[in-house]
């Protein structure tokens, strides 16, 4: 073929349409950071996406990540969850943040690979513990209203084993800290959720309302005054 003939186009180069970049203006928004077409991301994707994230992953970095919209995440987080369901990997949701994690039922065996049966908590850790499960996300002066004695050294406690968390500021005079549970708690005691917390007795539920009570209304005492 001579070098002229190479230059001309086919009929069926003219006749292809041209490119979407071309035909199709952009729209301003935002682009998904990934270029994988929405449709080729499933489950097994998006659980491999989740067993090699080294932190808890939101639905929205999600959403971004695989190029879906947050409900369709949704649907595709419930069908991955049900599928671990009877296997050694469970799916660990904490608000709009979801991990992956061992089954409770490992737990035995893990820790025997690892050395370790892990650190027992005292029974002050273990109270301090429980009031913040049930009453997240809450201040120390509710926890310490409730137990009677100072929580400082129970909580950093908590805090470095990362069963508790710290999730912002009340919006109350001197912003103090609110503390609510983390990843490792429901790890340790087999939740998927907060949802699976069994129910509070009546008296021990109004106990730690009735804490909450008292510590707001001297916070409004205290602005007012």
């Amino acid at each position: 073929m001579s070098q002229v003939e190479e230059t001309v186009p086919s009929a069926r180069d003219e006749a292809l349409p041209p490119t979407s970049q071309e035909t199709v203006p952009s729209t301003g928004e935002d682009a998904p950071s990934s270029e994988l077409a929405p449709d080729s991301i499933g489950v097994a994707e998006l659980e491999a996406l989740l067993f090699v994230a080294e932190r808890p992953l939101s639905r929205r970095e999600l959403a971004t990540l695989t190029g879906h919209r947050q409900e369709d995440i949704n649907a595709l987080l419930g069908d991955l969850e049900v599928a671990l369901h009877d296997r050694g990997i469970r799916l660990l949701s904490s608000g709009e943040r979801v991990q992956l994690v061992t089954s409770p039922a490992a737990g035995a065996l893990i820790a025997r690979y690892v050395g370790s049966d892990g650190v027992r908590l005292s029974a002050a850790a273990l109270e301090a513990l429980a009031i913040v499960a049930y009453r997240q996300p809450v201040t120390r002066g509710v926890i310490e209203r409730i137990r009677g004695v100072d929580s400082d050294y129970v909580l950093r406690s908590l805090m470095h084993r990362r069963l508790v968390v710290e999730q912002g500021r009340a919006d109350t005079p001197g912003r103090p800290i609110l503390y609510a549970t983390g990843f490792e708690f429901m790890e340790r005691f087999g939740l998927t959720s907060l949802d699976d917390l069994p129910p509070l007795a009546t008296d021990a539920a109004a106990g730690l309302q009735a804490a909450a009570d008292a510590e707001a209304s001297e916070m409004e005492a205290d602005a007012d005054g």
